[in-house]
């Protein structure tokens, strides 16, 4: 079930009405129960695989918390192995089985094992690593052992973050099932307001921009230069506006009900450097990747090449959680050359930066930290969504195809430029719609200056009533007037 779909705007009124109306003592119940039919709405019969894995991890964690010794381990080994079995299976078989039989073919060896006609489970691995938290915090005896499964399971479940996030901690969900939350209006309408903005991100800006990237990134060699720039940096803004689309509707939806949910997204663009956008971007999953890789390796208390190491192994890991696939490994492996690149150089940019007296103008220092920062994360999106390795080579030897020449025209003779070049910007699509999406990029950007000092709702809050209620009507006209088709998330399918 699609939040961005009729049958969502059905489901949570239904589901958060019920909720309210029926005894405290039946409601983690009743949303396991609406849980599971948000689930199965997707492919029905995979909801007997999620029960197997829940059942799994909800056993092994009652034997390390009875357990000593290596016996503790050994039950976490288990637990780990089995629910990285199944999505080894169902996510990766095929991509290690392609490349294999590659190797095969080189080497002249008999190779007969074949592919696997699955189709993935949606969300397996937001809910699987969410699994492998509980089960290493039991073993790391910060998170008790909960023996109701059902509670369990629903914290696994929970629909608003079960198929893309935030990937939660135990600790930070599981007492919430057993409390007790009121109908408060106040947070039933700021829950409200985060998910009319995270829808408004999703249909009218991610799936506006999706039009001009996929005429691109899926017909490489008909365009170069400003047209390879111009749909990257729209992707740039496509997988945010999507992916924290997705998050502010999840963690509003369960805000309506009394849950908080961690944030994901903290206005990643406006990042200085490539650390501070890892501690912004899809933080769930990057402060995952930290607590239960890095600092195990060793973080940053070893040796400095070991401290890369772990960096390094920590991002490529990231990739690899994203997909089957060489282009987000190389992605990975770049954002992770980028955060050793930037630690090693750190000492030798200060003196630089007070060599040429940048440190007097912090304003504009920010600024072309922050230009700087976003070309990088921009450059490393082309092998996120390039097709293949060799499209995302393509796109990388034609970036600046032309470029030079149209900004010296631009400047000459800019009304001729723009007439002659304006298809290289447009991408197959119209004036009008390509200036939305420009407008769309500029409202958004003003929003997030606006939250450096306090949040958007809480502003807003401030505002006379009729005021108030004006902006939001007309955010939900903007929505149902320039909103697009209905397009499935982009994170659906990691």
């Amino acid at each position: 079930m699609l939040f961005n779909s009729i049958d969502f705007l059905i489901f949570f009124p239904i589901v958060t009405i019920l909720y309210f109306a029926i005894p405290h003592k039946y409601r983690w119940f009743f949303l396991l129960v609406a849980s599971c039919i948000f689930y199965m709405a997707f492919i029905p019969i995979y909801i007997l695989f999620l029960f197997a894995l829940i059942l799994i991890d909800y056993s092994a964690a009652i034997f390390i918390e009875k357990s000593e010794g290596s016996k503790r381990k050994l039950y976490l080994i288990i637990s780990i192995f089995s629910t990285c079995l199944a999505l080894f299976i169902f996510k990766y078989f095929n991509f290690f089985n392609v490349n294999f039989a590659v190797v095969a073919r080189f080497f002249h060896w008999n190779y007969p094992i074949h592919l696997l006609k699955l189709i993935l489970p949606i969300g397996l691995s937001f809910h699987t690593f969410q699994s492998l938290s509980y089960v290493i915090e039991v073993y790391r005896k910060r998170q008790k052992t909960e023996r109701n499964i059902g509670i369990y399971a629903l914290y696994v479940m929970f629909y608003p973050q079960l198929v893309s996030g935030p990937i939660e901690r135990p600790y930070n969900l599981i007492h919430q099932f057993y409390e007790k939350h009121y109908f408060d209006y106040k947070r039933v309408t700021d829950g409200l307001k985060l998910m009319v903005w995270g829808m408004f991100k999703k249909v009218v800006i991610a799936d506006r921009l999706a039009f001009f990237v996929n005429q691109v990134y899926n017909n490489t060699g008909d365009y170069s230069g400003i047209s390879f720039i111009v749909a990257t940096v729209f992707f740039a803004y496509q997988i945010y506006c999507d992916f924290s689309g997705y998050s502010d509707i999840a963690i509003g939806s369960a805000q309506v009900m009394g849950f908080t949910l961690m944030n994901n997204f903290t206005r990643p663009y406006f990042a200085k450097s490539i650390a501070d956008f890892w501690r912004r971007w899809h933080i769930s999953l990057s402060t995952w990747f930290r607590d239960y890789v890095y600092i195990p390796l060793g973080g940053n208390r070893v040796s400095p090449p070991r401290h890369y190491f772990n960096l390094f192994i920590s991002f490529l890991t990231s990739g690899l959680w994203h997909g089957a696939n060489w282009t987000f490994l190389i992605w990975g492996a770049l954002n992770g050359l980028y955060i050793i690149l930037e630690t090693m150089t750190a000492k030798i940019r200060e003196k630089i930066i007070c060599l040429i007296r940048l440190n007097k103008a912090p304003t504009l220092h920010k600024l072309i930290q922050a230009l700087i920062t976003f070309s990088l994360i921009s450059f490393s999106w082309i092998f996120f969504r390039a097709n293949s390795i060799k499209d995302a080579f393509y796109v990388i030897a034609h970036l600046f195809t032309g470029v030079p020449g149209l900004l010296f025209n631009l400047i000459s003779h800019p009304l001729a430029a723009v007439s002659e070049y304006h298809n290289l910007f447009l991408l197959g699509q119209s004036y009008r719609e390509f200036i939305i999406a420009i407008l769309a990029i500029l409202f958004l950007e003003s929003v997030h200056l606006l939250q450096r000092k306090d949040s958007v709702r809480a502003t807003i809050s401030k505002c006379p009533l009729l005021l108030r209620w004006a902006l939001y009507i007309g955010i939900v006209l903007i929505i149902l007037n320039f909103g697009k088709v209905s397009q499935p998330f982009i994170y659906f399918q990691f």
